[in-house]
């Protein structure tokens, strides 16, 4: 653990919550570590792993009025959500014997109103059911643009067919259960998983995966024209920056989540929806992970604040880009080894091959260790073509580290 501190110290592209981080294992992992284990690839195994755990399906509406159509999902999950925001109260609550809880309430509830349309009224529609502070309600969508981690993959089978899948971890710094071994945040939005359908006029634009009482989309599907997942890139220039840049008027730039259902609804086909998530200055520095309904058509996008600093794109002339696995790292830098999901994720890929490319393979490979740990929440397999969206709720048992 020391020479991992001494690493990311020695890392001029790490930021503070990498320096936080790695203290932050000093702190409790050192009671509560499992026994040691080594990277594991369920592809070896042979056997289709047993998907049982599947979100529940929803509709958003988008022509009922903003302050409405989420009251099915958040008369569904009203105690749920609840839960969840009393955790966040939990957490702030020891800063300044709770004047810092008080203070986030006071805060966002005033910030609502500097939020654009539609996402303002459906926020304010949500917190009126679920009967929390409407501040409470803006922290939790905001909690997204700067706590998530991910492994997304987008990969091309031996017949040319498109698939993308995902997982979405989330959780780190937010609470650890040292009864459960397992992070506070992570076992509540367990709860909270759900897969929507998006539509207008009576017709399905897209479908997505995520959270009840989330206004935003982090993993999308258009059918027969494109997919879509968003993982976090940490940077110096960060979302804390970016929020505190758009509190001040300083810029004025698309929340991530938001901007990605906009070109969910917008965009018809894969080249758009690249053209149109490379260029639109954003809140947070973040990656994202696009496939399409045609062969070859696959690429990852990093991105800072203000521009697309790469665009990588699957390859028919290279052996090793019939995939592209993707987690919170820049494609030219070294993972931290305190989460290198990058290395066992693409040994497990290479054993697959694009010959066992489907659902159920790259379902072993992102269920396999360390791409699974313990901030995993669910993991989202997508393809464009035929529009066909399987969100299975996860959790990793023991052994199992906590990233």
């Amino acid at each position: 653990l020391f020479k991992y501190c001494f690493y990311a110290i020695q890392q001029p592209h790490m930021a503070l919550p990498w320096y936080i981080f790695t203290f932050l294992h000093l702190f409790i992992f050192v009671n509560s570590l499992p026994p040691p284990y080594t990277a594991e690839c369920l592809v070896e195994n042979g056997q289709p792993l047993y998907r049982n755990a599947s979100a529940p399906t929803f509709t958003v509406d988008l022509n009922v009025a903003a302050e409405k159509r989420w009251s099915q999902i958040a008369n569904n999950y009203k105690f749920e959500i609840a839960e969840l925001t009393e955790a966040v109260r939990n957490l702030t609550r020891p800063v300044l014997n709770g004047k810092f809880t008080i203070f986030i309430q006071k805060f966002f509830g005033k910030w609502i109103a500097k939020l654009p349309h539609p996402y303002r009224e459906e926020i304010i529609g949500i917190a009126q059911i679920v009967n929390v502070p409407v501040g409470e309600m803006v922290l939790y969508n905001v909690f997204y643009e700067v706590f998530s981690l991910c492994t997304s993959i987008v990969a091309e089978d031996a017949n040319g067919n498109m698939y993308a899948a995902r997982n979405l971890d989330f959780g780190m710094l937010l609470g650890w259960d040292s009864i459960n071994h397992d992070w506070t945040m992570t076992e509540i939005l367990r709860k909270l998983v759900i897969n929507i359908d998006w539509k207008r006029d009576g017709k399905l634009l897209y479908k997505s995966a995520g959270f009840a009482g989330f206004i935003g989309v982090l993993t999308a599907v258009k059918p027969g024209k494109f997919t879509i997942s968003i993982n976090e890139r940490f940077s110096k220039n960060g979302g804390f920056i970016g929020i505190l840049e758009w509190i001040l008027k300083i810029e004025q730039a698309k929340w991530v989540t938001w901007l990605t259902r906009e070109v969910m609804e917008n965009a018809d086909h894969f080249q758009e929806a690249v053209f149109s998530l490379s260029v639109v200055h954003l809140m947070a520095p973040v990656y994202f992970i696009v496939s399409g309904s045609e062969t070859g058509e696959g690429a990852v996008i990093t991105r800072s604040r203000e521009e697309a600093l790469d665009v990588r794109n699957l390859d028919k002339n290279r052996a090793d880009l019939w995939y592209l696995l993707q987690t919170n790292y820049d494609p030219w830098e070294t993972p931290s080894p305190l989460d290198d999901r990058r290395t066992p994720g693409r040994q497990c890929m290479d054993k697959l091959g694009k010959e066992n490319v489907s659902f159920d393979g790259l379902y072993a490979v992102l269920s396999s260790k360390p791409v699974l740990n313990k901030m995993t929440v669910f993991t989202s397999l997508m393809q464009a073509t035929s529009g066909a969206l399987d969100t299975q709720i996860q959790k990793c048992n023991n052994p199992c580290w906590p990233i």
